[in-house]
């Protein structure tokens, strides 16, 4: 089933949006994936800091992500998309394989803020999204009107695409291109199974987290170009989306450059190709309803 590009709340075709970023209260126990490499992110990144952000790259809206597999963060994030309108939508964290997943559903879905789930998969061992509890849990999220983002490593694409096989009419959108190898410029065998995967017509992909891939210290928009040129000659531009994955970004990049070396790349799209690229296919996926404050707010 192709994906739904009804649109919801502001008709705004120039709107961007940044469709993945994180906020989080950090506590050196529930962020121990946070490495001496990566000591800059050991601190708070709140609401207000990504506003200031956002303001000055031109982003109109997010969508927060979640870091953690708690419940507790998921509640938190839907509070913070509540206080703030440029958060537009909350990608959660949920007991997805659960038997009691049903119940917190039913909780979670009175939230309109709540656009999304998502589980951190890329840790799990092979074949965990074959398991038939997650399955059983993934089953109910279409009925609810929920995507789900699929955040996996480059080894675990042929995995995800038996997994998308079992949910036609599920929206999902991979996370972060699914992580290619670009530190060491590999490209196969991410590229044919990334082509593969994009056959499916419920599949968006995320231009999201490549620096974080690429060398820290000297990436360059010539680094990114063959998989950025990937994604978009197999998914097409009205079945992707950009984001920041900030903070995490800050390892490489900051949050104006990464979208300043976007921009540079997209120079050669349509301007409707861009549209939908940076706002449009999001907005749409999600279901987005954007605040018209949120807008004005970046003129």
């Amino acid at each position: 089933m192709p994906l739904n590009h009804r649109h919801s709340g502001a008709e705004l075709s120039d709107i961007r949006i940044d469709a993945h970023h994180h906020l989080w209260t950090y506590k050196s126990d529930e962020y121990s994936w946070i490495d001496d490499g990566m000591a800059a992110l050991r601190r708070d990144f709140t609401a207000q800091d990504l506003s200031i952000e956002m303001e000055v790259a031109g982003i109109h809206a997010a969508v927060a992500v979640q870091a953690r597999e708690s419940l507790e963060e998921t509640h938190w994030l839907i509070k913070q998309s509540a206080a703030h309108s440029r958060i537009a939508g909350v990608v959660g964290w949920a007991p997805l394989a659960s038997d009691y997943f049903p119940e917190v559903l039913n909780q979670l879905k009175k939230h309109n803020r709540l656009v999304g789930l998502r589980h951190i998969v890329q840790t799990e061992p092979a074949g965990f999204l074959d398991g038939n509890d997650f399955n059983r849990g993934i089953a109910l999220l279409e009925p609810a009107g929920l995507s789900y983002d699929i955040l996996i490593a480059e080894n675990q694409i042929d995995e995800a695409a038996r997994f998308v096989d079992r949910h036609p009419y599920q929206r999902f959108v991979v996370d972060h291109c699914a992580k290619p190898r670009i530190a060491t410029g590999e490209l196969e065998p991410w590229r044919a199974s990334m082509r593969a995967l994009a056959l499916r017509p419920n599949v968006a992909c995320k231009i999201s987290g490549l620096v974080t891939e690429a060398n820290w210290s000297s990436w360059t928009l010539d680094d990114l170009r063959p998989y950025l040129d990937t994604v978009l000659d197999a998914f097409g531009a009205t079945r992707v989306m950009a984001g920041s994955d900030w903070p995490v970004c800050l390892v490489a990049t900051s949050y104006s450059h990464w979208w300043s070396t976007l921009n540079l790349y997209t120079e050669s799209l349509s301007i409707s190709e861009r549209r939908a690229l940076y706002g449009e296919v999001a907005q749409s996926f999600y279901r987005l309803k954007i605040a018209a404050t949120a807008c004005a707010e970046v003129a």
